[in-house]
């Protein structure tokens, strides 16, 4: 006989007792593939330090993988995803940035009478090579001698001068560098240092050549392994007007490069000017000094930097922490007409909610680079976001921006062992590492992989992310 009613209504009510219990409660932990598993465990990195999320390119089926996926946690570098996305989605492209140039008197028999104005608005670009294609269109105007000033204009971004160790105590470091509205060069000297056949002295050359700052020319040789070299060299950087060394070279090391950041990153782009100036057998009988543009008057050109998606690739290929910063006081200026983090914060605050949506949590925004303490965002949110950039018109240049693992960037020298392809940002502070970014699975299929462990010992789980990275490719 089929149950009574009532029996019916009572098992209908067990069911849904059972079913709402299941809802509401937390969902079963999801085991980690072995192979990433074995990789915490040799780093000592605690499972619940990481969080990590596979899932296809598209969106439209559920996580392979999914760990901890919604915890807001600190990127790291990771976060210049999200300030590179924004920027092609916003800007688009093709956007440059203009540095104009100005020309205050008439120009006779080679002789400017009066000042020449250099008005900085962001470029991140504005290396040595191409600040002296600039002096040189400055040249190309008849221009040999100034009879006044040249004046760095660096209203654009209001940004407060800082401290460059301040972050992590290694202010001589070319990554601690701080934004600029006339950023030129990074704020960065490279050195070079190479043994002469005397073997008494390394030759020891400085570029750019900074105006008012003292340079060796040679420094001497020392025996041995080649080991710590920069410290064998005693270096004194802190004088601004004089860069030096108390040490040796050890000759064992043959040639040798070392950037370092100057010592008074507010008169760098003073400085390399002048430098560059007087180099280019050109003259200047006042002095190179901030000031602003004179209301009304005209540029006599206007000089370019490279397209965004080149920008972008820079950034992300080589994780370069200044020109990103430069990106996000750039979404300010142009979005907000205001080149302040504020701004720019503001900008990305409303751009994600537009563009990627908040189911998944709005990120912490702070410099844009990842180069920040307060930094957060999700797996989840990244994941979001990283699907919405597949599925956009600016997906090419995004992914081709990223370090192809195996091959370029800051992935170089970590190739899959499976032979698979992936394009992946890396990122990389005191405790937080990351990787996020495509996976070329084996069956042909694209997938997000986002992996971030916030732990003493983070830098550590880099082989778990590796091993990540793998098992995403091997899905066939």
């Amino acid at each position: 006989m089929p149950p009574a009613p009532k029996l019916l209504a009572q098992r209908a009510v067990r069911l849904f007792i059972l079913f709402t219990a299941l809802a509401s409660a937390p969902a079963l932990a999801q085991p980690l593939p072995a192979e990433v598993e074995a990789a915490l465990a040799r780093a000592r990195v605690p499972r619940d330090a990481v969080t990590m999320l596979v899932a296809d390119a598209d969106g439209v089926r559920a996580p392979r993988l999914a760990w901890r996926t919604q915890v807001p946690v600190n990127p790291a570098s990771v976060m210049k995803l999200v300030t590179t996305y924004a920027a092609l989605d916003l800007l688009g492209p093709a956007f440059t940035w203009n540095t104009p140039v100005y020309v205050d008197g008439p120009v006779r028999d080679g002789v400017l009478a009066g000042n020449l104005y250099i008005q900085g608005q962001g470029d991140p670009k504005l290396v040595l090579e191409r600040l002296w294609l600039l002096l040189r269109r400055v040249q190309g105007l008849g221009i040999h001698t100034i009879a006044g000033d040249i004046v760095l204009d660096r209203s654009a971004f209001e940004v407060a001068d800082t401290d460059p160790a301040a972050f992590d105590g290694e202010g001589q470091r070319p990554y601690n560098a701080a934004p600029d509205a006339l950023l030129i060069n990074f704020k960065s000297v490279v050195m070079t240092f190479q043994p002469n056949r005397d073997g008494q002295t390394a030759q020891v050359s400085f570029e750019p050549f900074l105006s008012g700052v003292s340079t060796p020319s040679t420094v001497p040789l020392s025996a041995g392994e080649c080991g710590d070299w920069r410290a064998a060299l005693a270096p004194a950087f802190g004088d601004p007007a004089r860069m030096g060394f108390a040490g040796s070279y050890p000759a064992a090391c043959g040639e040798k490069t070392w950037a370092v950041a100057y010592a008074d990153p507010r008169s760098y782009a003073m400085r390399a000017v002048g430098g560059m100036w007087a180099e280019m057998g050109a003259h200047l009988k006042g002095q190179v000094r901030e000031g602003a543009v004179p209301r009304g008057l005209k540029p006599a050109f206007v000089f370019e930097s490279p397209p965004l998606a080149e920008v972008v690739r820079d950034i992300n290929k080589y994780s370069n922490n200044v020109m990103a910063q430069q990106l996000f006081l750039t979404l300010g200026l142009q979005q907000k007409r205001r080149g302040t983090l504020e701004g720019a914060r503001a900008t990305l605050r409303q751009w994600w909610n537009d563009r990627i949506g908040t189911g998944e949590g709005q990120p912490v925004f702070d410099n844009g680079s990842g180069l920040s303490r307060e930094e957060r965002i999700s797996a989840a949110a990244l994941a979001k976001m990283l699907q919405v950039a597949w599925r956009s018109a600016q997906m090419p240049e995004l992914v081709s921006s990223l370090p192809a693992m195996g091959v370029d960037g800051t992935l170089r020298k970590r190739a899959l062992r499976s032979g698979g392809a992936a394009h992946l940002k890396t990122g990389s502070l005191r405790d937080s590492a990351g990787i996020a970014g495509y996976v070329h699975g084996a069956s042909g299929r694209r997938w997000v992989v986002v992996a971030i462990a916030n732990h003493a010992s983070a830098n550590a789980a880099r082989p778990a992310f590796d091993a990540l990275v793998d098992w995403a490719g091997q899905d066939n």
